[in-house]
């Protein structure tokens, strides 16, 4: 299929830029849950929204009478949830001798379970609408509507827009929390608002992506990033273009080239552009230090030369 009949239809378009925006917010706000060594908190957004979807279904179903399927109140019921399970691994690892990757295993591990039990009693009830609700686990692109779109734009300029006006306080606490506590910025707010903000970059690519592999959005392209940058500003704007851009390859190649789901492809070709940071990059790739530890060795060896000389 060419770029053109890829772009002419409707359906295409719409997995194509739902899935470069998901990648482009995603990317720029996980770079502070990869600075703070807190990239499992994606994992267990993402697994906490799966109860948090089925919990604002029935909601819509039994309480309000409609279908259950609005994007907004499954991406707000979302939302809700992902940010009690990041406050709650939080608060564990506060009241307790837990580490923090520990605390998180175990909120994941409890929301994921409540959610897998919600998911059977909606499979195995008369509610309406249900159908398609497991696509919440796996994801499937191919459902993405122009509504869905919208709360995707919406939703996502609001992260970005909360990013930007927080950016010294969420810098200060990546790089230096007890600096900024001195300074006055309490830590539990701004821990609050900079882990809504990443629970709303996650949850809004669940529908497209899958929960499963939703984690990898967030943060894949920030550690390929860090390879070729060491400013912050840069290292934002070069992660959000890393998950934009991968997101919509690969988007256009499972449907155009491959006729594969559009999920693990967007993650292997994630994984690809990762593999060459990791290569390629100057200054930090695995290339440049070994040529540097050869340079030095030889400088050495010609050192110990001179001198027995």
């Amino acid at each position: 299929m060419s770029p053109v009949e890829f772009f002419s239809d409707h359906t295409y378009r719409m997995v194509f830029l739902a899935t470069a925006l998901i990648g482009l917010v995603s990317g720029a706000l996980g770079v502070f849950a990869y600075l703070r060594r807190q990239s499992l908190v994606s994992d267990v957004i993402s697994h906490a929204a799966l109860p948090g979807t089925l919990v604002a279904f029935l909601v819509g179903v039994v309480l309000l009478g409609t279908d259950g399927r609005s994007m907004v109140g499954l991406v707000t019921g979302a939302v809700v949830a992902g940010t009690l399970a990041v406050l709650w691994a939080a608060s564990i690892t506060r009241h307790s001798r837990l580490k923090v990757d520990t605390s998180m295993a175990v909120v994941l591990t409890t929301f994921f379970a409540g959610g897998m039990l919600l998911l059977q009693v909606i499979t195995r009830g008369d509610f309406r609408g249900k159908g398609g609700i497991e696509d919440y686990l796996f994801g499937n692109a191919s459902v993405i509507t122009t509504s869905d779109l919208v709360a995707i734009i919406v939703v996502g300029i609001a992260a970005l827009a909360v990013l930007v006006a927080c950016w010294k306080e969420f810098a200060l606490h990546a790089f230096d929390p007890d600096h900024a506590s001195v300074l006055g910025f309490d830590r539990r707010v701004v821990d609050t608002v900079m882990f809504t903000s990443i629970v709303v970059a996650t949850v809004i690519g669940v529908k497209a992506v899958g929960l499963v592999l939703m984690v990898a959005f967030v943060v894949t392209p920030p550690a390929a990033a860090r390879q070729w940058t060491r400013r912050l500003p840069s290292m934002v704007v070069l992660s959000a273009a890393i998950g934009a851009v991968t997101s919509g390859v690969g988007a256009y190649l499972s449907i155009a080239v491959v006729d594969v789901p559009t999920g693990p492809l967007v993650v292997m070709v994630m994984f690809a552009v990762f593999v060459v940071s990791m290569l390629a990059a100057p200054r930090r790739s695995i290339l440049v230090r070994a040529i540097g530890r050869a340079r030095l060795r030889d400088r050495l060896r010609r050192e110990l030369l001179k001198e027995q000389a």
